[in-house]
């Protein structure tokens, strides 16, 4: 096996490895409440299971898997759960809809209008059982009376366009939506298990598909200036319900303290730190030393590439901080501050500018990836960047310099044939970027 295959096969396997430590089939039943487990106990009421994310039909399948009708035979496992289009799942007794990702959409307006009002019949008997997860926030919309899907529509892409941060596009749409940020546990009066798997970092659930069952310490006027700094120019309507929230005019989302709270647990599951974990010991098991640099990296993508490739280059040429071999792993988000309309995601931006960066540096191999199988709107989770991948490009006469500053990181992979495809993989942990020093 030569050098390149070697080390392709190191990176894959260790991206497999992440993956496994956030599959919802094996992390969620460890944490499902007697009543839903084999040899469960019978409680009185419904159990109502609803949820949203790109892991939505995986963990409600993990749930179906697991169920078991107790003493009362009047009490059967329903509910619905929201995916992105193409994520959704075969299921028995939950129904998943699929739905639009990052942009909201009609059909998920009409998805959590029917959680909400199926929440909402359920009394202090009954049990509802949240599945959480990375896309939920755009998945769950059901905008505020007064702001239409539209509107949310184009505030949010907005806010994608300009580079906000995930908390950031989260305050302005808890805000404007009739569940999110802690307003769906307050429309219950059933006890809640939220089992979230996370894609933000620090792993705060008021943050994690926009917290709907958890405490929002934002507020409308925060709202309101992120959609100043970032100069959104948003829909008369949007502006209006903010501005009137500001003016107390309109209920503030539930706060920390909140009684909306007291009968609800939100409980992370899975998160980026696990499945770097995994990967860690996979590599070692292979020989290779591996260091998590973190697992909360932000900032623009290609900056946050310049500054691994220089630790990379230091660990390469003057073997300070680790000597080679070395695996530098890391999960975070970083964002992309798009320029022009090319293709591709934070991932393989993230990529292309590290090769730039690491022209001339031999021995050194690169992966980065969305643990949720899809980089930003393309098909593929990302790619791998080898020490050759400026050379082979200029052969084949691309410019990799022009397609950076397009945001066309996609096209210089595609056409060296390095793109990671894998399908949707039905969970998410956010990035997953892994560096070979030999």
């Amino acid at each position: 096996m030569g050098a390149q295959e070697y080390a392709r096969n190191l990176l894959l396997n260790s991206f497999h490895a992440a993956l496994a430590a956030a599959d919802p089939l094996r992390i969620v039943p460890r944490h499902l409440p007697p009543r839903l487990c084999k040899g469960g106990i019978s409680t009185p009421g419904r159990t109502l299971v609803v949820g949203a994310g790109k892991a939505a039909a995986s963990m409600a399948l993990a749930v179906e898997n697991h169920w078991q009708k107790g003493a009362r035979q009047d009490a059967p496992l329903d509910g619905i759960v929201l995916t992105r289009y193409g994520h959704g799942l075969p299921l028995k007794k939950i129904h998943v809809v699929e739905a639009g990702h990052p942009l909201p959409d009609e059909h998920g307006e009409q998805a959590t209008r029917a959680i909400l009002g199926e929440v909402k019949n359920l009394d202090a008997n009954d049990f509802l059982l949240c599945l959480l997860s990375g896309g939920g926030s755009s998945l769950l919309s059901l905008p505020v009376d007064g702001v239409s899907i539209n509107d949310l529509r184009n505030v949010t892409a907005g806010l994608l366009r300009c580079g906000a941060t995930i908390q950031e596009i989260n305050t302005v749409r808890k805000h404007l939506s009739a569940v999110l940020g802690g307003r769906l546990a307050a429309s219950c009066r059933a006890p809640i298990l939220a089992l979230i798997i996370s894609d933000v970092t620090g792993d705060d659930p008021t943050h994690i598909a926009s917290g709907p069952c958890a405490p929002d310490p934002t507020t409308y006027s925060d709202a309101l200036a992120i959609l100043d700094y970032y100069g959104i120019n948003a829909p008369a309507a949007v502006m209006e319900t903010l501005m009137t929230g500001t003016r107390g005019e309109l209920s503030e989302t539930p706060k920390p303290g909140s009684a909306a709270f007291h009968k609800v647990e939100n409980r992370v599951i899975a998160n980026a730190y696990g499945s770097l974990l995994a990967a860690k010991e996979y590599l070692e098991r292979q020989g290779i030393p591996t260091v998590i640099l973190s697992d909360a990296i932000t900032g623009e993508a290609r900056e946050v590439a310049k500054v691994l490739a220089s630790i990379a280059k230091e660990i390469r040429c003057h073997k300070q901080p680790w000597k080679p071999p070395v695996a530098l792993i890391s999960g975070g988000e970083t964002t992309v501050t798009v320029h022009r309309n090319g293709r591709g995601g934070r991932n393989t931006e993230f990529l292309l500018s590290l090769a730039t960066q690491l022209e001339g540096t031999e021995k050194i191999y690169a992966l980065a990836c969305d643990t949720d199988g899809i980089d930003g709107t393309e098909h593929n989770a990302g790619a791998i960047a080898t020490s050759d991948s400026l050379r082979r490009a200029k052969q084949e006469g691309i410019n990799a310099a022009a397609l950076l500053a397009g945001n066309d990181a996609y096209t210089f992979f595609e056409r060296l044939d390095d793109l990671i495809v894998m399908g949707p993989t039905r969970t998410n942990v956010n990035d997953y970027r892994a560096i070979l020093i030999f």
